[in-house]
C-alpha cells in the first residue's frame, strides 16, 4: 500500500480510518469524548489504543493532533503503523500507546487551537503562579488581530513585523509571536489561564497508561516548521540534562533543541513536554516533537492571523471564510503523495529508533 493511502481528507475520515485500523489488528480503543461537536455535528473524541502488557515498564507513545489541523500528519502515521503491520516489530515487553487527535476540535474545524482558542502546547504551566510576560507580542497584537481582514490590514501586519525585526533582530518576530502569550485570549499562540480539556485529557490518559512504566519514549507529531517534507526531531528537555542526553542517544544525535539555538522552533512556554516531566518526575523520559515542514514561516503566520480573525470577528460561512479555511489547512498539510511519502519514511525511521532504544533498556 502506498503511504498516501494512510492519510485522510478531514477529521471524520481520519477517526474512522484509525478505528478501522484498530479493529483490523483485533484491538479496541478507548474514546475520550470532547464536549464540543464537529462542523456537521459529529462527535469529537481523542481515541487511545494500547498494545502490550498493562504493567509494561517500557512504553512507546505517539500523539497526533496537539495542534489540531496538524493532525492530518500524525493521524496518517498512526494509521499506517497499524495497517502496515509495523506495530508487530515492537518486542512483547514494550507497550505501545497511540493517542489519536488529542485536540479533536482543532482537527475537525481545521484550527491550530482548542475550542477555547488556546494553543495546547503553551498550556502546560502552573496557573497558580504568575504567568510569563511577552511584551513583544503585546506590541504586535493590535495589528495581528485587525478589525477587518483586508489587503490594508495584511500589509499593516507585515510592515509591523518588519519594523519589529529591524529593531530586535530577524528571529525576534517568530519568538514574540509564537513563543506563547497569556494576556490576549483573542490573540495568537494564547496559552490560556487554566488547563484545557485536551491538557487534562492528555495527563489523565498518561496517568492511566504509564502506571507501571519506567522508561518512556514519546513522539508528538507536528507540522509547519522547516524544509518542505523534512521531519525535524525537536526536544525541549533542558540542554545538558539527562533527558536531553537520552534523546541524543536514542536518535543517534539527530535532534535539535530550541533552547540551544539549534532548532527552527522558537523557545516555547508551557509545552506538553514540560507538563509531562513535572507530572512524571521519576520516568526515564525521552520526548520529541517530530516537526515536518510545509510552507515558509511568514506564510504560516499569515494563515494563522487570518484564521484567528475569521473565528473571532469574521464568518466562516462566507466565501472569504471558506478561502481562509482552505488556506490554513494547506499551510499545515502538504496534501501531496510525495509529502506524505516523506512524512511516512521519516516517521517509520524515528519510531524504529525509539523502539530499539526501549528494547535495549
Amino acid at each position: 500500500m502506498q503511504p498516501s493511502a494512510y492519510f485522510s481528507a478531514n477529521y471524520r475520515e481520519a477517526r474512522s480510518r484509525f478505528l478501522e485500523a484498530v479493529q483490523g489488528i483485533g484491538a479496541t480503543a478507548a474514546a475520550e469524548v470532547n464536549p464540543t461537536a464537529g462542523p456537521s455535528g459529529e462527535t469529537l473524541a481523542t481515541d487511545v489504543l494500547r498494545i502490550g502488557p498493562a504493567d509494561a515498564e517500557r512504553v512507546l507513545v505517539s500523539i497526533s493532533g496537539t495542534h489540531g489541523v496538524e493532525g492530518y500528519c500524525g493521524s496518517g502515521v498512526q494509521v499506517g503503523w497499524l495497517q502496515s503491520g509495523l506495530w508487530r516489530e515492537v518486542p512483547e515487553g514494550v507497550a505501545q500507546v497511540v493517542i489519536h487527535a488529542i485536540n479533536p476540535y482543532g482537527f475537525a474545524w481545521n484550527r491550530r487551537v482548542t475550542e477555547d482558542n488556546v494553543d495546547l502546547n503553551r498550556n502546560f504551566l502552573h496557573f497558580d503562579q504568575p504567568l510569563p510576560e511577552n511584551p513583544g507580542y503585546d506590541e504586535l497584537h493590535p495589528v495581528l488581530y485587525p478589525e477587518d481582514w483586508t489587503e490594508e490590514s495584511v500589509a499593516a501586519a507585515e510592515a509591523a513585523e518588519e519594523r519589529f525585526a529591524e529593531a530586535h533582530g530577524p528571529l525576534a518576530v517568530q519568538q514574540a509571536i509564537s513563543g506563547g502569550q497569556y494576556r490576549h485570549p483573542d490573540g495568537l499562540f494564547y496559552g490560556g489561564r487554566q488547563p484545557t480539556w485536551s491538557h487534562r485529557t492528555l495527563l489523565s490518559v498518561l496517568e492511566r497508561e504509564l502506571a507501571g512504566a519506567r522508561r518512556v519514549a514519546i513522539i508528538d507529531y507536528h507540522t509547519g516548521l522547516g524544509p518542505y517534507g523534512y521531519g525535524e526531531r525537536i526536544t525541549v528537555h533542558a540542554p545538558g540534562s539527562t533527558a536531553e542526553a537520552r534523546v541524543a542517544e536514542w536518535y543517534q544525535g539527530d535532534f535539535t533543541n530550541p533552547a540551544a539555538g539549534t532548532s527552527t522552533s522558537a523557545v516555547l512556554q508551557g509545552t506538553n513536554c514540560g507538563g509531562i516531566e513535572r507530572r512524571f518526575p521519576d520516568l526515564e523520559l525521552g520526548m520529541i516533537a517530530l516537526e515536518y515542514g510545509t510552507e515558509p514561516v511568514p506564510e504560516i503566520l499569515e494563515a494563522l492571523r487570518a484564521d484567528n480573525w475569521l473565528h473571532g470577528r469574521g464568518n466562516p460561512a462566507t466565501p472569504l471564510g471558506r478561502e481562509v479555511k482552505a488556506r490554513i489547512r494547506n499551510a499545515f498539510y502538504g496534501d501531496t503523495d510525495s509529502w506524505k511519502r516523506d512524512i511516512w519514511e521519516r516517521a517509520v525511521d524515528t519510531q524504529r529508533l525509539a523502539v530499539a532504544a526501549l528494547a535495549g533498556g
